[in-house]
């Protein structure tokens, strides 16, 4: 009969077999393993340490065209906006990159006439309402009259056309707007939250600059990228425009312009303003614009017709 002290020792044996095959077979194996291992391990710390190199190498090329970039403005921008009145006007999403913008078209010589930024709640399409409303209740004497504004019910807009009609030069032969208008209707809608000024406007300009930057990505993103083209189309409508923006791609406004066959013939874009190439790209693009009476698509996007416009003079 086979008793419990059979089972034990036959166990104790099993496991003790096992014990004295790992021990075995791990002097064996270990010589050449762990060479194998260790030379694994030495290849990935020197493809690591390349790739570190190399990461650095491009940072460090990046910060050197950056730095070309902004000495060649030195050279090539003094004076090619001298005596032009420029509107800055920024989007929510090109808020980061409008200061570099502005520093380049001041380089220029561009009187800037004002900055607006638009803020969130201008485009949010819940305000749609409230924001038609404004636009009667802001509008002056001298300003667009309400008769005069978009009647499709889309209050960014018909808030846009009023902001254009006090910002911008009048088309030739119309009266020009009251500087008290043009601060009573600003400061209906500062008020209100849907812009803030940086300093005083100082009247209206014959071109602005429209900085925008990627494409919103939230559920009502559809109804607020198409509410930015709101915005161009209707600056478009009344002075030279060009838009700064971030990419080309994913629906955002430089992506809407590029891919419109009409808008293409009069706004100019730049794909890649947030970067100091882009604004100073940006800058000449504008040059085009007042001086040629001609819109470009630029920057390093696929769709970009070149990296910078080629000026006649």
């Amino acid at each position: 009969m086979i008793n419990f002290r059979y089972h034990v020792v036959s166990l104790t044996a099993v496991f003790l077999a096992l014990a004295i095959g790992l021990v075995v077979g791990t002097a064996a194996l270990n010589g050449p393993v762990a060479d194998s291992l260790k030379e694994n391990v030495n290849a990935l710390r020197k493809d690591n340490q390349q790739m570190r190199q190399t990461v650095n190498n491009l940072e460090r090329e990046l910060e050197m065209e950056e730095d070309f970039a902004a000495e060649i403005a030195q050279v090539v921008l003094p004076g090619r906006l001298a005596g032009k009145r420029v509107l800055v006007l920024s989007l929510p999403t090109g808020r980061d990159h409008t200061e570099g913008v502005v520093k380049m078209l001041q380089l220029a010589g561009a009187d800037v006439t004002g900055r607006v930024d638009l803020q969130d709640k201008f485009i949010n399409p819940d305000n749609n309402n409230n924001l038609l409303e404004l636009a009667v209740t802001a509008a002056r004497p001298t300003s667009a009259p309400t008769s005069g504004l978009p009647g499709n019910g889309h209050g960014v807009e018909t808030s846009s056309a009023l902001l254009a009609s006090v910002l911008l030069d009048r088309s030739p032969g119309a009266a020009p707007v009251s500087e008290a208008d043009r601060r009573a209707v600003l400061a209906a809608y500062s008020n209100a939250g849907y812009l803030t000024t940086e300093d005083r406007v100082t009247g209206a300009a014959e071109a602005v600059v429209v900085v925008s930057g990627q494409p919103y990505v939230d559920k009502d993103s559809a109804k607020k990228d198409e509410s930015v083209v709101k915005v161009a189309e209707q600056f478009d409508r009344t002075g030279a425009i060009v838009v700064g923006g971030t990419g080309s791609a994913g629906g955002n406004l430089v992506a809407i312009v590029r891919g419109d066959p009409v808008l293409t013939q009069t706004i100019s874009t730049i794909d890649n303003a947030n970067t100091i190439q882009g604004q100073l790209v940006t800058t000449l693009a504008l040059v085009q614009q007042l001086n040629e009476k001609k819109a470009g698509q630029y920057g390093v996007g696929d769709n970009a017709a070149s990296l910078l416009p080629r000026l006649s003079q």
